[in-house]
């Protein structure tokens, strides 16, 4: 593998992977260090291609970052701002939209509804404008340690692999990056933030994480449906009550709409699809009405980290730190994580300039990175709403935690002398499905409702055929034996892309085969 000389600052892209890096920069540059350098891999073809359109942002953080993002006096300023306007709450049953008081942490006067693709791919070019070395297409699949244990850098993938394993005309050895410090900023749940969070045992002081998944639709609506600015949230149908979530629609640009549900991962019922509770979603008055006439542009789903203040590991470690929803920032009751995110990006370089700055050589630890969270806003905000999320545990389910959560915001306030628990796992929430009701839904028709390989092509990804498929499992056959039989396909409801899948099969005792789904 080749390896570069040893670079001071290394980041792992996303929003907190940018601002970090813009920010490092940024201090050296003032410092007169133009000579400085700060690299930044980005798995994707280019920066933003793997994030998904559609989000409300409140511009905390890029406002310190970059205060004339919006100025008109900046020829480099971000254009695509729709501003937040109206506000509305609503609890669905199957026919009904009920009006209901939101949380002041719900309210967007004064933030912005963006393309979340086109926010974060301007701000790769502002890191470029300061200097930051991009390398957009670079897979980091390996944490590199030096001999006393502490993180010294990344590893990508070799390039140019076929399906079968075996290099091509292609193939290019994947690169090694030694840094000082390096930047975790994956996302939820990334490979190799696991692989550190397990090695440095950042997890030995919080409790388990937990998790949602994002299921999100992109249309292009009739104008004289088009409010531009109004924000929507609902609660409750099609969700069951024991199962968090809700739906959202954003009007931004032009005659365009964010539509979504997130539902939390420790739903128990094995038999719900979160794809398809999406679906039926949309054929809700509140949402039909806003989508009869338009057209679907695009589709996309992702993990979120739904843990907050109780979840929170430790952020710094020999070598590197865990920035932005790879440590888990999101503010789940405002629904909003790009401003902290990019905050802790901003306050780990600040922090890796400081320690740099003050030696030339040996392990680096930001210590400052973690007294300066604990006093930021980030800390404030999920310290306040840190009891919300653990209260939809309660033995009322969904209207226990719709109760207990407008205490905490119109009048403890995030002051009550308690921090609630998370449950516990998410897996371990899911029950047999012998012991749940199972559900029918119905088939999409293809104008407001789709079923998931029409969803699946209009995410805009593609790979290369002839490469390896990176989902491993290790004993196919011990899985199914394992999990069929009490779970019935799990696997084939909870994936929003359809790339699990149980086949039937004579040949197998069970009747079926597992498989996974990569593209051909």
């Amino acid at each position: 593998m080749h390896s570069p000389h040893w670079l001071p600052s290394l980041t792992l892209t996303g929003p907190a992977g940018l601002a970090a890096a813009i920010r490092l920069k940024q201090l050296a540059n003032e410092a007169g260090n133009e000579e400085f350098r700060v690299l930044l891999l980005e798995k994707a073809g280019e920066i933003g291609a793997h994030i998904l359109s559609g989000a409300v942002i409140e511009p905390t953080a890029i406002d310190e970052l970059i205060p004339d993002w919006l100025s008109e006096e900046n020829e480099n300023r971000f254009t695509e701002t729709t501003p937040a306007k109206s506000d509305k709450m609503r609890f669905l049953t199957k026919g009904s939209s009920i009006p209901i008081p939101a949380p002041p942490q719900m309210h967007n006067k004064g933030n912005y509804i963006v393309s979340l693709n086109q926010f974060t791919k301007w701000l790769g070019e502002r890191a470029e404008e300061v200097g930051v070395e991009v390398y957009p297409g670079f897979a980091a699949s390996e944490v590199l340690y030096k001999s006393d244990g502490s993180v010294k850098g990344v590893a990508t993938n070799d390039l140019g692999i076929s399906r079968e394993g075996k290099p091509k005309d292609s193939f290019e050895r994947g690169m090694e990056f030694h840094a000082r410090v390096t930047m975790f900023a994956e996302g939820c749940h990334g490979s190799l933030t696991k692989q550190v969070v397990k090695k440095f045992d950042l997890r030995e002081n919080s409790q388990p994480q937990t998790y949602g998944l994002g299921i999100k639709e992109v249309w292009e609506i009739q104008p004289e449906k088009f409010k531009k600015g109004e924000i929507t949230h609902s609660m409750g149908y099609p969700l069951p009550a024991d199962t968090y979530g809700g739906g959202w629609m954003y009007h931004f640009g032009d005659n365009l709409v964010s539509i979504g549900l997130v539902v939390g991962l420790d739903y128990p019922n094995p038999w719900m699809s979160p794809y398809q509770e999406f679906q039926k979603m949309k054929h809700h008055p509140l949402y039909k009405s806003v989508l009869e006439g338009g057209k679907c542009i695009s589709y996309g789903a992702r993990a979120l980290n739904e843990g907050g203040f109780q979840s929170i590991p430790k952020v710094a470690f020999p070598g590197g730190a865990l920035i932005g929803d790879t440590a888990g920032f999101l503010n789940v009751p405002k629904i909003k994580g790009t401003h902290t995110a990019m905050k802790s990006g901003m306050l780990a370089a600040e922090a890796a300039w400081n320690a740099l700055s003050s030696t030339d050589d040996g392990t680096v630890f930001l210590y400052d990175y973690e007294e300066s969270l604990r006093k930021s806003f980030i800390w404030k905000e999920l310290k306040e709403v840190r009891n919300m999320r653990p209260s939809f545990h309660s033995p009322l389910n969904l209207y226990g935690g719709i109760m207990y959560s407008g205490l905490e915001a119109f009048i403890l306030k995030g002051k009550a002398p308690w921090t609630l628990k998370h449950k516990g796992t998410d897996y371990a929430a899911t029950k047999d499905a012998d012991q749940c009701e199972k559900i029918e839904y119905e088939k999409p028709d293809g104008v407001i409702s789709f079923d998931i390989l029409t969803s699946v092509s209009r995410t805009g990804t593609n790979h290369e055929e002839d490469q390896p498929v990176h989902l491993r499992v290790k004993d196919w056959d011990k899985h199914a034996q394992e999990e069929y039989p009490r779970y019935k396909g799990i696997e084939n409801r909870f994936c929003p892309a359809g790339v699990y899948e149980y086949v039937e099969d004579e040949s197998k005792d069970l009747g079926v085969r597992f498989q996974i789904n990569a593209q051909k």
